[in-house]
Parts: C-alpha cells; sequence; structure tokens
C-alpha cells in the first residue's frame, strides 16, 4: 500500500477510517468496485488491534486457512490490495468529520490534512488506539524533544545517554534501535526483572546487557530531572528495595501499551450504543447519509464480532456505496473467476472462454 504525501488531491471517492484487517478488506472491496479511495489510522503500522495485540497469536477461524497469525493475515490482506494502489496515511487520527453542502463529507486529521471524500467508512474496530502516558511532572514539555510515547526514529536527538520505560516487545525493539545508532550505553527502565516479550527478544537482551550494551534498572519512574533551562538531565526511580536511586538521562522513550478508545467520533451524532455505532445490515450505512460502519465499531441485529464477519460488511458497505455514487449505472454482481475487469484490476490472466468457473 502507497503512502500517502502532501503532493495527492485529498478528493476522494471513500475515506475507510481504520486500517485493520476489516478496513483493508473494505480499501479491497472498493478498489474492485473502482473506487478511489484512502485509508486513514492512528498507528504507525497496517493491522490495527489484530497486528498490535496477537501478531503472533494463531487464528484458526478463518476460511480456508488451518491457522493464520495476526501479522500474516495483515500481511496477506496488503499483498492482495496491491494492484489496487490505495493510498494511506497511518499515526494520524481523524478529528473532525463535518457534512458539506455538496453532500460530500469534510473530514481533517490531527496533522491538520483535509480530506473531502464522497462517502466515509467507519473501521475503527474497539477505538483508536493511543499509547498509555507516563505521567509524571515536566513531561508534556519534554514531549517530542526528548520525551517520546512511540518507537526510536532516525532522526531523534538521544544524546549520549538514552533511556527506554518499558517491557514488551516494543520496549525491547526500541532498546535494539537506540544499541544500533551507536548510543555507548542504552539504559533499560521496567518494573520487573522478566519482561513479557517474545524469547528471542529477551535472549537478544540478556546478550546486550552481558556486554555492557544494555543497562537494566528494575522499578518505576518516579520524577524527572531538569535543568535550569528545562533541558532533561537524569530519571529518578522507586526501586523494588524501596530506594529512590537517579541516574544521568539524555533522552527517553515510552513504551508502556496502547488504550482503544473511541476519540472523536464519540463527538459525530452517530447515535452511539453501548460504544458501538448502529448501521442498517442491509448496506452498513449509519444514520448519517453517506457515513458507514463496519467491523467491531458496527451494530445491528445479530451482529458478531468476528473478523469474518466484518468482511461480510465490507462487501455488503462496498456495493451499497458504489450504488450510491453511480445511481444511474447498473450493479452487475461480477465475479474474479469469470469478470475480465475485475482479473484486470487485480492484475491476474483471463480465465479462458470468460465462463463462470464458481
Amino acid at each position: 500500500m502507497s503512502t500517502q504525501d502532501e503532493t495527492v488531491p485529498d478528493e476522494v471517492d471513500c475515506l475507510v477510517v481504520g486500517a485493520g484487517p476489516v478496513g483493508l478488506y473494505q480499501v479491497f472491496q472498493l478498489g474492485l468496485q473502482e473506487l478511489s479511495c484512502a485509508v486513514v489510522d492512528t498507528l504507525p503500522f497496517l493491522g490495527g488491534q489484530c497486528a498490535e495485540l496477537y501478531p503472533d497469536k494463531p487464528i484458526h477461524d478463518l476460511p480456508g486457512l488451518l491457522a493464520c497469525s495476526g501479522a500474516e493475515l495483515v500481511e496477506r490482506l496488503n499483498r492482495q490490495l496491491e494492484p489496487l494502489r490505495p493510498r494511506s496515511v497511518l499515526g494520524q487520527e481523524i478529528v473532525s468529520l463535518t457534512a458539506e453542502a455538496d453532500g460530500r463529507w469534510r473530514l481533517a486529521d490531527a496533522a491538520g490534512r483535509v480530506w473531502l471524500a464522497r462517502t466515509v467508512v467507519l473501521a475503527a474496530g474497539v477505538g483508536a488506539f493511543a499509547p498509555r502516558r507516563l505521567k509524571l511532572a515536566g513531561i508534556e514539555a519534554l514531549e517530542g524533544r526528548q520525551v517520546w510515547h512511540r518507537e526510536p526514529r532516525p532522526d531523534d536527538p538521544i544524546g549520549a545517554l538514552p533511556w527506554v520505560h518499558g517491557g514488551d516487545d516494543r520496549a525491547l525493539d526500541a532498546v535494539f534501535a537506540l544499541v544500533e545508532r551507536g548510543a555507548p550505553a542504552v539504559h533499560l527502565l521496567y518494573r520487573r526483572d522478566t519482561y513479557p516479550a517474545h524469547a528471542e527478544r529477551v535472549a537478544r537482551l540478556e546478550q546486550l546487557i552481558a556486554q555492557g550494551r544494555v543497562v537494566r534498572h528494575v522499578g518505576q519512574p518516579e520524577a524527572l530531572r531538569l535543568d535550569e533551562s528545562g533541558q532533561l538531565v537524569g530519571i529518578a526511580w522507586m526501586a523494588s528495595d524501596g530506594g529512590s536511586p537517579e541516574h544521568a538521562a539524555s533522552a527517553l522513550h515510552i513504551s508502556l501499551g496502547l488504550n482503544p478508545r473511541l476519540g472523536p467520533l464519540a463527538d459525530w451524532d452517530l447515535g452511539l450504543a453501548r460504544k458501538q455505532v448502529p448501521v442498517d445490515p442491509a448496506s452498513c450505512e449509519t444514520r448519517l447519509a453517506g457515513v458507514y460502519a463496519v467491523g467491531d465499531v458496527c451494530s445491528y441485529p445479530g451482529k458478531l464480532k468476528l473478523i469474518v464477519c466484518g468482511f461480510h460488511e465490507a462487501t455488503l458497505a462496498a456495493h451499497a456505496i458504489a450504488r450510491r455514487l453511480r445511481p444511474e449505472a447498473p450493479h452487475i454482481l461480477e465475479y474474479t473467476t469469470s469478470s475480465a475487469r475485475l482479473q484486470r484490476l487485480l492484475g491476474v490472466d483471463a480465465l479462458p472462454g470468460g465462463t463462470d468457473s464458481r
């Protein structure tokens, strides 16, 4: 999937909010209808909670697959999308939804990008994932300069004494990234001396600790030490023995997991019931004309929160959107086994004779 940039027009037939498995399949189905679309997600990667919460856990109830990990499912869905060349904006949250006089919807993300969409599909799952934030005095002023609630980036000014707070896979990946940047030693602070991360990562961490490239600290952060100019110069923590040691620090990357929340979606007059959006089960349209909801975020009688049900909802929504945007055109149900048009879109060879081989 290609990444959206500032040179790409922001007018689309449909904007999909949420890049989990159902959101990705929604983009695929819209692509089969030859509708222009883009997908926006708060996470910096595709896959939603499937990639974030259980990337390595096997899923056993997908049709035709005895077992498939969350990460593998996301990779398969993304590969399926490649011929359609959809656009994506990752690491951004849609913060507003406003009706335009011409029937389109104006949406804006937290970075200020504005979209004009003829239709919108909400595939937000259980909500937008936001990092669990460390609450310490003075931390807000350091955010984005010396403190980050995300993975390290090559241009982060880490200095000579970078710290990581956390113990999960992403925290350990942050440690490895800082080591690879050549920091003399990376300091890791976690509340226990064992880590809820994969064995391979833990083994690599222990090796780096033995080499002196990572320094382990056990405890909870208690305070940040700032100099007279407001720069981070140290960290104090509550140790397991009750002490309050301190150590110099030049940067802090925090990885405490993510919390799902509905966020701005809760203020869009969607008639939420129990944190779900009621929809017409025939089309998945909400009470806002041209706004649809699929996956775990939607609700209707008999709704089941299963990935396969979300795929079905995405298909219904795509066909409903095509009928809405092209009311004068005949809406013919086509099959990828026999449709030369669909096969051309997907980059596969047309079947001999064009017969329906279902």
